[in-house]
C-alpha cells in the first residue's frame, strides 16, 4: 500500500480527471482515478500514467541547450535568457517587430503559468506575427461565438448530464475524452443518457468508438456537414418546427434563416452528403420533438473546407429548437475564474479580420494568423518576412498542415527559440531550447477547461515534487524573457519595474487567487463560503459549484444583448457552399483523421507504436475501395496528396464509408533517444504530413484536415 497519496488533476487532455498518485518514499507506485473527485468520480484513462513517464524520462530536457553545428551544449539559465532576448531584440530592431513570430502549442492551455505569463511575454514582444494551435482546431467555433454572441470565449457546452438527445457531428468523445466539452467519464455520462431513455446519434464518415455506442450512426461524406445541417433547418422550417421559445425575445434573424435554408432540401443534399433524404428528415424531426436535446460538433466539423459555416449552423439548430441556454441543451458555464467577463472588462471580446497575412492574405482572428501560413511567411522574402521564431509547448512540424514544408523552412530563420521539455521534430531546429519543469513539479489550476466544463467546479493542484535548484517553471522563463526584452528596448521605467516586481511576487498562483476572490464564486461575493486558493488547497478533491444554469440574455456581449442568428460573414460564405450541391462522387478518395485513446497529444514524446497488436498508423479503407485497387488487409501502401507521400499498412474495414480513408492525426515519434543528440525526422504516417497547407477554409483560414484528396497504391 502507498505510504501517502497525492491528489491532483491530470493535465494531459481536456477532461480534468481527478487522480490519486500513490507514493512510497516519494517514488510513484500507482496512478489511479480519484473516487472522491466530485467531477470525474474516479474516471481516468490510460494517458494518466504518462505523468510518471514524463517526469522520470531520461530524454526530458532539464537544462538549457544551445545548438552548435550538429550538436548541443548545455548553458546556464542567465546566459541562455540573455542570448535569447538579445537575438530577438536585434531581429526586431533590424527588420521590425513582425519579423519575430510566436507559435504556442495546445499544452499552453493546460498550464496556467504558461497561459497567463505567455500573454505578458507577447505584449512585451509586440509582434502581430502570432500563431497557435487554435487555427488547426477550434477557431471556427470561436468565430461563431464572436459573431453570434459577441464574445469569442462564450462557447456553448453540451449539458450532457441532463440531455435526452445528443447529436454529435464529427466528434468522438470516447477517444478525445470530450473537447470544448470538459466531461470526464464521458462514456459513463453517455451510457447514463441512454439509461434514462435518451438517444445518442453520431454523424461521421467513420464508425468511431462513439458511433459504436450510439443508437444511430449517420455516415456523411467529409466536408459536407454544412449541407446536412442546412437540410435539417429546411425541414424544420418547412414543417413549422422552429420553436425557439424564450430565445425568440432576444434573437434576430429567424426569418432570414428560413429563407437561407430553403434551397437545401433533404433531396438536394442527399447525393453530395451521402445521407438519404428520409434519414435527414427523421433526424430533424427527432431533434424538434425531443426535450431537451443538444447538437454538438468538434474537429471533424471545424477542420474542413466549410468549418466556419458548420460551426455556425450547429448553434443555429440549437437556437431554433429552443435548446440553447436550456438545461440539457447547449449551455454556458459560470466558472470560478470567469475568463469571459474578465476579457470583456479589459475590452478583449475578440475580433476578426483586422489584418491579413503578408503572402496569401489570410485573415487574423483574435490577434493570431492561421498557422497554415507560417512556412510561407518564413520562406518569402521582403518587408515583414519572419526571421525569428519562438515556439512554446508546441511541435508544429508534427501537428500543423504540411509539416514537411515547415520543417524545410525552419533552417532559414536567423534565430529560433523553443520553450520545451523535449528535443523533437520542431525544437531540433532551434538555436536555444529552454526546458521548463514538468507537470508534477509545478502547481496548477485549469483556468481554461473549467470554463468549458459540463458542470461548474473548481480544483487546485499543488506540486508533487519540488523542482531542482537550477530548474525554471514556464512562467519564470517567460517573465525573465519579458524583463530582459523590456530592458533592451529601454522600457524599464518605474511603472514597468513595479509591474514586473508584482508579477514575480504573485506568480500564477497569486494571480489566480486574486481572480478567484473577485470571481462569481469568490470570497468577495460569498463571504466565508467563497473560493480562494487557500480554500481549494484544503479541498483536495475539488469543489462542486453546481450544474450549469441559464444565463441569457444577461451573458450576451453583442452591442444590443441579442443573439445574431444570421451574421453577414456567414450569410456571404453560403455563396461558396451552394455549388457543393452539384458535387457528385467521382471515385476520388478523401482522407480524414483519427486519434487513439492511448496516445498522447502530438506534442508529447511517445515511441510506443503498438496497441493490441495493431499498428496505430494503419490506413483504414472500405473493402469496396480496396478490392478494385488490388489491396488486401495488412498490405503496405503509399498514400499521396498534392504535397507529400507516406507509407503505411492498410486496414480493410467497413467502419469507414466508401470513398473515405482514415489516418491518425499528428502521429509520429523521434528516433534516437539520447537527449543531447539531434532527433531524426519523425517516423510514421500522419494525416498532417498529407494535409495541404494551401487548402484552408476560405472564411477563416483554418486548415482543411478533413477531406484531403489522396491516391492509394501498393508500396
Amino acid at each position: 500500500m502507498p505510504s501517502r497519496t497525492h491528489f491532483r488533476t491530470c493535465n494531459l487532455c481536456e477532461a480534468m480527471c481527478g487522480i490519486a498518485i500513490g507514493l512510497e518514499r516519494d517514488r510513484i507506485v500507482s496512478i489511479r482515478g480519484d473516487q472522491d473527485d466530485p467531477f470525474s468520480r474516479g474516471h481516468v484513462c490510460p494517458k494518466a500514467v504518462a505523468l510518471q513517464d514524463v517526469h522520470e524520462d531520461p530524454d526530458r530536457l532539464r537544462r538549457p541547450l544551445r545548438r552548435r553545428g550538429t550538436g548541443w551544449e548545455e548553458v546556464s539559465w542567465d546566459e541562455a535568457i540573455a542570448e535569447a532576448a538579445e537575438r530577438l531584440a536585434a531581429i526586431q530592431k533590424a527588420h521590425g517587430r513582425e519579423a519575430v513570430a510566436v507559435y504556442q502549442g495546445n499544452p499552453t492551455v493546460h498550464n496556467y503559468g504558461s497561459a497567463l505569463f505567455g500573454q505578458v511575454f507577447l505584449r512585451s514582444l509586440g509582434s502581430r506575427s502570432r500563431f497557435s494551435a487554435t487555427s488547426v482546431d477550434q477557431l471556427p467555433q470561436m468565430l461563431a461565438s464572436l459573431l453570434m454572441f459577441g464574445h469569442q470565449l462564450l462557447l456553448p457546452v453540451p449539458d450532457v448530464d441532463r440531455a435526452r438527445l445528443f447529436v454529435a457531428f464529427g466528434a468522438n468523445p470516447l477517444v478525445s475524452n470530450g473537447s470544448l466539452m470538459t466531461a470526464p467519464g464521458i462514456e459513463r455520462r453517455l451510457k447514463e443518457l441512454k439509461a434514462r431513455g435518451g438517444r445518442l446519434v453520431v454523424v461521421d464518415p467513420r464508425r468511431t468508438e462513439t458511433a459504436a455506442l450510439a443508437d444511430l450512426h449517420v455516415a456523411i461524406r467529409p466536408g459536407t456537414d454544412a449541407l446536412l445541417l442546412l437540410a435539417m433547418l429546411q425541414t424544420l422550417s418547412a414543417e413549422r418546427l422552429f420553436r425557439p421559445g424564450r430565445l425568440a425575445a432576444f434573437t434576430d434573424g429567424l426569418e432570414a434563416i428560413e429563407s437561407l435554408a430553403a434551397p437545401y432540401t433533404p433531396e438536394a443534399v442527399a447525393v453530395p452528403t451521402g445521407v438519404p433524404a428520409e434519414t435527414t428528415r427523421a433526424l430533424a424531426r427527432e431533434l424538434a420533438g425531443t426535450e431537451p436535446a443538444v447538437v454538438y460538433g468538434r474537429v471533424g466539423v471545424s477542420m474542413q473546407e466549410f468549418g466556419g459555416l458548420a460551426s455556425w449552423l450547429i448553434n443555429v439548430l440549437n437556437v431554433v429548437t429552443g435548446n440553447l441556454d436550456r438545461p440539457g441543451g447547449a449551455m454556458f458555464t459560470l466558472p470560478a475564474v470567469d475568463l469571459v467577463a474578465l476579457a470583456a472588462r479589459a475590452g478583449q471580446r475578440g475580433h476578426f479580420d483586422k489584418g491579413r497575412t503578408r503572402v496569401r492574405g489570410l485573415p487574423e482572428f483574435g490577434g493570431e494568423y492561421p498557422v497554415a501560413a507560417l512556412a510561407e511567411e518564413i520562406e518569402t522574402e521582403g518587408p515583414g518576412q519572419i526571421r525569428g521564431l519562438v515556439t512554446s509547448a508546441g511541435n508544429p512540424v508534427l501537428s500543423t498542415p504540411n509539416g514537411g514544408r515547415l520543417e524545410r523552412a525552419l533552417p532559414r530563420l536567423d534565430f529560433m527559440l523553443s520553450i520545451d521539455i523535449y528535443l523533437n521534430e520542431t525544437t531540433r531546429h532551434a538555436h536555444l531550447i529552454l526546458p521548463p519543469t514538468d507537470a508534477l513539479e509545478h502547481d496548477g489550476y485549469d483556468v481554461i477547461f473549467h470554463a468549458l466544463a459540463v458542470r461548474n467546479t473548481a480544483k487546485y493542484s499543488p506540486a508533487l515534487y519540488a523542482p531542482a535548484a537550477d530548474a525554471r517553471h514556464d512562467w519564470q522563463i517567460l517573465q525573465a524573457l519579458t524583463e530582459r526584452l523590456d530592458a533592451l528596448k529601454g522600457r524599464l521605467g518605474w511603472k514597468r519595474r513595479f509591474t514586473h516586481w508584482v508579477l514575480r511576487r504573485l506568480g500564477p498562483r497569486g494571480l489566480v487567487d486574486v481572480l478567484l476572490r473577485l470571481g462569481p464564486h469568490g470570497v468577495l461575493r460569498r463571504g466565508l463560503r467563497g473560493l480562494s486558493v487557500r480554500r481549494l488547497r484544503a479541498a483536495v478533491h475539488g469543489v462542486d459549484l453546481g450544474p450549469l444554469e441559464p444565463c441569457l440574455p444577461k451573458r450576451l456581449y453583442t452591442r444590443d444583448r441579442r443573439i445574431a442568428l444570421a451574421p453577414g460573414r456567414f450569410v456571404k460564405d453560403l455563396e461558396r457552399l451552394h455549388p457543393l450541391l452539384a458535387r457528385t462522387p467521382d471515385g476520388e478518395l478523401r482522407l480524414i483523421g483519427r486519434r487513439d485513446l492511448r496516445s498522447n497529444n502530438s506534442w508529447m514524446h511517445n515511441s510506443e507504436r503498438l496497441v493490441k497488436g495493431r499498428d496505430r498508423c494503419t490506413l483504414l479503407m472500405h473493402p469496396d475501395d480496396a478490392a478494385p485497387r488490388g489491396l488486401r488487409d495488412g498490405q503496405r501502401v503509399r498514400v499521396s496528396s498534392r504535397v507529400a507521400s507516406v507509407e503505411t499498412a492498410v486496414e480493410v474495414t467497413p467502419d469507414v464509408m466508401r470513398g473515405v480513408v482514415c489516418l491518425p492525426h499528428g502521429w509520429g515519434h523521434h528516433r534516437g533517444g539520447a537527449r543531447l543528440r539531434v532527433a531524426e525526422a519523425h517516423a510514421g504516417a500522419s494525416l498532417n504530413d498529407l494535409t495541404d497547407d494551401q487548402a484552408v477554409d476560405d472564411l477563416c483560414g483554418t486548415a482543411r484536415f478533413s477531406g484531403t484528396p489522396v491516391e492509394v497504391v501498393p508500396a
